[in-house]
């Protein structure tokens, strides 16, 4: 469960666009929203933050296409075949690397091999929280929690059975239990569905 950004795009993205690159100089644009969004909607480029963030903020591209190869196909990183990072090495190199470094997220050296992290990548922060396709939003489920608890505490006042049972503060004490729970269990998944933690990247 989560609240800012949902993955609509495939990892086959691969071409860049003039509304995302700088195209005066070689300037990035402004980091808008709508560019944000369009750099994290796809999750090739949000595993290339997720190992960078991992590495200090710097990768070579072949041992950063190995890594997130292994993480598409689900196999250790010595498991993967030439085949399989290869389509990851040129999807990188050829358009996911020109556009994080066209919106100065990274900094991409083609004749290196070598990527970094910008400054301007912890402006994406706000972004990276991504809620899986089969889940919903903690937005709904705190919603759906008000209402239970406010359902709750109208039988208990009314001195409904078995609500009416309950001794005096019981009603609050389980409200607050549920909201204590509900709040550790959302600081859990935040951590573990957090681009740049531990282990394979989210969504």
């Amino acid at each position: 469960m989560s609240s800012v950004l949902k993955p609509t795009g495939d990892s086959s993205d691969t071409s860049p666009s003039v509304s995302e690159i700088g195209s005066s100089g070689g300037d990035a644009q402004p980091l808008s929203q709508d560019i944000a969004f369009e750099m994290l909607s796809c999750k090739r480029r949000r595993d290339v933050l997720h190992y960078l963030r991992q590495h200090g903020g710097d990768a070579e591209l072949r041992p950063l296409s190995r890594q997130i190869a292994a993480w598409e196909n689900d196999v250790p990183v010595e498991a993967v075949t030439y085949e399989e990072r290869a389509r990851v090495y040129t999807a990188l190199r050829q358009g996911h690397l020109p556009k994080l470094d066209g919106c100065d997220i990274v900094e991409y050296d083609a004749n290196r091999g070598t990527v970094t992290l910008t400054e301007r990548a912890s402006n994406l922060d706000v972004y990276l929280d991504v809620v899986p396709h089969d889940d919903i939003s903690w937005s709904a489920y705190y919603t759906g929690l008000g209402g239970l608890s406010v359902a709750f505490a109208a039988f208990t006042l009314a001195d409904t059975f078995p609500f009416g049972l309950l001794p005096a503060g019981g009603g609050a004490l389980i409200v607050g239990v549920l909201l204590l729970g509900s709040a550790v269990a959302h600081r859990l998944y935040e951590r573990r569905m957090r681009v740049g933690g531990d282990g394979q990247p989210p969504g």
